[in-house]
């Protein structure tokens, strides 16, 4: 199947490799498809992580695992998509159908993101282990600033006097969430145990914040149509990778081997332990789909933005379901952010009108030139 390249230019002023097929309108609606399933991820993955260790489990590196270990519903995906590209080969003069997209050289690339994916997976795994699901999700929301100083460095990022804003309120947000951090120790935990867990946690935020800028550099670089094709191979093999570097731990930590014992002393049963294993798997797929479709559809600053955006959402729900209390905190961090999401956005409106209306007086002129060329002919 034959892709002609094109390039795009964001608000941020980058550009990122697309394909002339992919019309706006289809890819508006992956845009929101992927920002759905970033939504469902983002808020889901930690709660679901918390329901397990505050039930009896205590194996980082499983969770770690199933952070990534949904993969092979990708491939599932991948498979439907080449038969389909057959079907549609032959209706077009007996085509050859390629069924995998991806290069070596972008592989290697994919699969040290995946490394290092795995080791952030590690450390926030550690922190919801220790942390209260909204400490944690307001640490994690400091990497929009994180992801904002790498996007900088890594793919030349150009920020704009709104998503400047947008990062300025969220990181804000977040901050003014910190004011009640200091009374939230779970029960029974030691004031070392907390710190460590608080610790990895900013660490987490900071290495995620320099992944993101990373596979956008990844796209960039790889020398080759990025299709959305292309996208879920390079989610299938990052989170691959990610899963074997958190296997490892598993095996030395002799995790296999505690796991079905474990089951059986869950709080909530065996049964509900493993439906909880595989949900967990499946949710944190959403987070890592929709974050790497955001960031073909538009910029990894985006996806950065609505992972943050997303904090007091994932606030109220533990309050609903884990009894955590809301502060006043609370309520200024959601207006801040709903406030920072809609000030990117209204620059995004006005970039897209702008380039429009240049697009537009472009046209004009050129057929105003063409009409006196040929008047003087």
């Amino acid at each position: 199947m034959m892709e002609k390249v094109t390039t795009t230019v964001t608000t941020a002023g980058t550009t990122a490799p697309m394909t002339a097929k992919v019309s706006p309108a289809a890819k508006k609606t992956l845009l929101i498809l992927n920002c759905i399933l970033l939504s469902i991820g983002n808020c889901g993955g930690p709660l679901i992580m918390r329901l397990y260790f505050i039930h009896g489990g205590n194996r980082v590196w499983l969770s770690s695992f199933l952070e990534t270990a949904g993969w092979p519903f990708i491939v599932v995906v991948l498979i439907i998509l080449y038969f389909q590209r057959r079907a549609a080969g032959k209706n077009e003069n007996n085509k050859k159908t390629t069924f995998i997209y991806m290069r070596p050289r972008l592989f290697f690339a994919v699969a040290f993101v995946g490394v290092i994916t795995g080791f952030d997976d590690y450390l926030y795994a550690y922190g919801v282990a220790r942390l209260p699901v909204s400490t944690s999700a307001l640490i994690i929301a400091s990497q929009l600033a994180f992801t904002a100083f790498f996007a900088y460095y890594l793919v030349k990022q150009k920020f704009t006097a709104y998503s400047v804003n947008a990062v300025v309120l969220l990181t804000v947000g977040a901050g003014v969430l910190a004011l009640h951090t200091s009374s939230d120790r779970p029960e029974g935990e030691t004031k070392k145990e907390y710190v460590m867990g608080f610790v990895l946690t900013v660490a987490a935020a900071l290495l995620y914040g320099f992944i993101l800028p990373l596979i956008e550099l990844t796209y960039n670089k790889a020398k080759q149509a990025i299709t959305y094709t292309l996208v879920l191979e390079i989610q299938m093999v990052m989170c691959l990778f990610a899963t074997i570097f958190c296997t490892v731990g598993m095996i030395v930590n002799n995790d296999f081997k505690v796991i079905p014992r474990e089951a059986r002393e869950f709080e909530l049963g065996e049964t509900k332990y493993y439906i909880i294993m595989c949900f967990s798997a499946l949710i944190w797929q959403c987070f890592f789909l929709g974050a790497i479709g955001v960031i073909f559809c538009a910029s990894s600053l985006l996806s950065g933005i609505i992972i943050a955006v997303l904090l007091p959402v994932t606030e109220v729900l533990a309050v609903v379901f884990y009894k955590e209390k809301f502060q006043a905190e609370k309520g200024v961090a959601l207006v801040l952010s709903l406030w920072g999401f809609a000030s990117y956005f209204y620059g995004e409106y006005k970039f897209t009108k702008k380039s429009k209306d240049n697009n537009t007086i472009s046209s004009q002129q050129s057929m105003e030139l063409a009409q006196a060329n040929y008047s003087s002919v």
